[in-house]
């Protein structure tokens, strides 16, 4: 009994006197570890007879207890003192400004399309939605596009491998006569014939969203954004379209001096169908738009497709042709981003770069509004 006190006594004097954190938990390995002095004393209680373990086990179980109940309140001082220590010599002058962190920022795309939706909910349209992945009625026919039109074709668009109807296997004769083909929408279109088939008419929508085309190059990505927009209503013409197309750009590019200029076209959906030309003039190497193109130093640009709603389009959408007019027209956002914020390639849209973003990037804090301006940055 006496060594096991004169044990106690010089490890509670050793761990007293240790000077850090590491010498501490070399006297723990010492003294509590597997091959430690106190371990090794409670490993000879098994060979010892009963009543020899029965004296001796409650004194050894008493000086490990005593040695951890010393080791853990010196660890606990010495950590104290050293958070103590820290405290008095780290500062912080809250009179500095706030260190530079890194911070996310808003793609120009997303920026572009709030800009729209802001424009054009001013005019009282409002913003539709409609599923990517299209099945060709929609995406074709009821958009007046016969089966020999080029858009149709597999090199300008994404299909999917033909499927039966739901239930019927792919050989059966039913399947074959039924089955629809998928594909990715090649524009937004079809969600003016689902927004006219579900809430008839009068309808004043936008439909912005991401659309695949088969293509790639400096001007064109296999994906892209576009927006389109419908109005129905009766006694709907021309007029009414190029005023919008105007009150539009005009927010848009935040100038008033935007021209356009209207030429016949043909598209399947419209009847009649017109280019929309805007004014540019060059300044610092890059077309800036404003003025009208006829004007010394301008030329004209193509922006944008429209026209009047075709009547097949209309009764596709169940709505008498006689009764209800509209007009349509559809821009790409990504372009639009490119002519307004001096972008040359829509590739780099795609590309994740870091370093585009933050250059052409806008803060979350720069929400478009008419008053403040759609397109102001921080």
């Amino acid at each position: 009994m006496e060594d096991y006190r004169t044990l106690e006594d010089q490890a509670r004097e050793r761990i007293a006197a240790a000077a850090d954190l590491s010498a501490l938990e070399a006297l723990r390995v010492e003294y509590l570890g597997k091959q430690g002095s106190v371990s090794a004393l409670l490993k000879t209680l098994g060979a010892m007879a009963p009543e020899e373990r029965q004296e001796k086990a409650p004194a050894i179980q008493a000086l490990r207890q005593s040695v951890f109940d010393a080791l853990a309140a010196r660890k606990a001082e010495m950590e104290a003192a050293e958070l103590e220590q820290r405290l008095a010599a780290e500062t912080l002058d809250l009179s500095l400004p706030a260190p530079e962190m890194p911070k996310g920022s808003v793609h120009p795309v997303s920026q572009v399309m709030d800009e729209l939706a802001e424009i054009f909910a001013d005019l009282g349209f409002a913003v539709a939605t409609g599923p990517e992945i299209e099945d060709d009625w929609h995406n074709f026919t009821a958009l007046n596009m016969p089966e020999s039109h080029p858009a149709r074709a597999m090199h300008d668009t994404f299909y999917f491998p033909d499927a039966a109807p739901e239930g019927e296997p792919a050989s059966s004769s039913a399947a074959v006569g039924q089955k629809r083909r998928m594909l990715l929408r090649t524009h937004t279109s079809p969600v003016q014939v689902r927004t006219m088939m579900s809430q008839g008419a009068p309808v004043r929508i936008i439909a912005p969203g991401r659309v695949y085309r088969s293509d790639s190059d400096a001007t064109h990505t296999p994906m892209f954004h576009q927006i389109e927009g419908l109005m129905i209503d009766r006694g709907i013409h021309l007029g009414h379209l190029k005023w919008t197309l105007e009150t539009f750009l005009k927010a848009f590019f935040e100038r008033e001096d935007i021209v356009l200029r209207l030429r016949p076209s043909y598209f399947p959906f419209t009847e009649p169908s017109v280019e929309v030309d805007v004014g540019f003039a060059i300044e610092n190497g890059r077309r800036v738009l404003g003025g009208s193109g006829d004007e010394p130093g301008h030329g004209w640009m193509e922006l944008l497709g429209s026209g009047m709603v075709n009547r097949r389009v209309i009764e596709f959408s169940g709505l008498d042709p006689d009764e209800w007019q509209g007009f349509a027209f559809g821009v790409g956002v990504d372009r639009l981003a490119m002519l307004k914020y001096g972008m040359d390639d829509l590739r780099a849209f795609f590309d994740g770069d870091v370093r585009w973003l933050r250059h052409y990037g806008f803060s979350p804090f720069d929400q478009p509004t008419l008053s403040a301006g759609v397109g102001a940055r921080a």
